[in-house]
């Protein structure tokens, strides 16, 4: 089964840039899906975005615009960019098989602050 790990999260000041990475164990084209998900203090985690095996990319509406998911096939490697950030962006990010009912990882924090 391949595992996916994610890495990159830190502190950025607001309207700064980060770059996450979701770096997969095996061959991540063994994973058909991968989703990009956050949890905010004291909210519900939330998708924020998937990336299929055949390279169809899907952002929700909320950070259309400002997040991109692409992925590197020679490092098994899934990125989560992610521009413009603001405090509301600050949360743990998780990278998972979407189709799967599997454990969720430790995620990767982001904080956005001055």
């Amino acid at each position: 089964q391949v595992r996916l790990v994610e890495s990159g999260g830190g502190l950025v000041q607001p309207g700064g840039s980060l770059r996450l990475s979701c770096a997969a164990s095996g061959n991540i084209f063994e994973i058909s899906t991968i989703g990009w998900y956050r949890q905010a203090p004291g909210k519900e985690r939330e998708l924020v975005g998937i990336i299929k095996a055949g390279g169809f990319v899907n952002i929700v509406d909320s950070v259309k615009g400002r997040f991109t998911i692409s992925r590197d096939a020679d490092k098994n490697t899934v990125y989560l960019e992610m521009h413009s950030l603001g405090p509301e962006d600050t949360a743990v990010y998780y990278c998972k098989d979407f189709n799967s009912a599997g454990p969720w990882g430790q995620g990767t924090q982001v904080t956005v602050a001055s």
